[in-house]
């Protein structure tokens, strides 16, 4: 069944606004009562759109995660780029703070909304690592990267980067998490079977 261009207005303009009271109050004490009022609508309007709140959570996420699914591939799939600095870009594609509401990411990364943060990390996981997976399958095809196991890696990665450096998770000093940066890229370094500070010396001139 095609859905209208006014279907899809209108569920996400409810989703605006629940993702603005998700942002404010946190998911766990956010209501669909909470959401049915400040869209502005009446509850079977909101169960037309949505089955639950848990939903419009899923929703919400898919919408970010197809924000940075859409820059990683914009990136992987630039033929002017080698498949090192392909990998490093791609990487760093996936922040989108300059695109989401900033107090939506900040709430989405607190301790108390572990079910967002969940969602969120699998999400990501499932949808970038074939992503970064193609990229490594061009790079071994022209003898640079070389590896066994190249979606398991960029699985191990992803889970990785994305865990150790939300502040929601580990409250680092600004030296620690550079240190863990350094290690991820060292790992990456190995997991591609490239010459030390390959990455490195490129991630350099982004992160100092």
């Amino acid at each position: 069944m095609k859905v209208s261009k006014e279907f899809n207005e209108r569920r996400n303009e409810i989703l605006d606004r629940a993702g603005r009271l998700i942002s404010t109050k946190g998911y766990d004490k956010c209501s669909v009562n909470d959401i049915v009022n400040a869209a502005g609508i009446a509850k079977g309007t909101f169960y037309y759109y949505f089955k639950s709140k848990e939903e419009v959570l899923d929703a919400i996420i898919d919408s970010v995660t197809e924000i940075v699914v859409a820059r990683a591939e914009e990136v992987a799939s630039n033929p002017e780029l080698s498949p090192v600095v392909k990998m490093l870009n791609t990487i760093l594609s996936m922040r989108v703070e300059s695109e989401v509401d900033n107090d939506l990411m900040e709430e989405l990364h607190k301790p108390r909304n572990a079910l967002m943060h969940q969602k969120s990390l699998s999400s990501l996981v499932t949808r970038v690592t074939p992503v970064l997976t193609k990229v490594v399958d061009e790079g071994i095809s022209q003898g640079i990267f070389k590896s066994d196991f190249p979606t398991q890696y960029m699985q191990i990665l992803l889970t990785s980067s994305i865990t150790l450096l939300d502040d929601g998770i580990f409250q680092v000093n600004p030296e620690e998490q550079q240190m863990t940066i350094r290690a991820l890229v060292a790992l990456l370094e190995k997991m591609l079977g490239v010459a030390d500070e390959t990455f490195w010396n490129l991630a350099k001139q982004y992160w100092g």
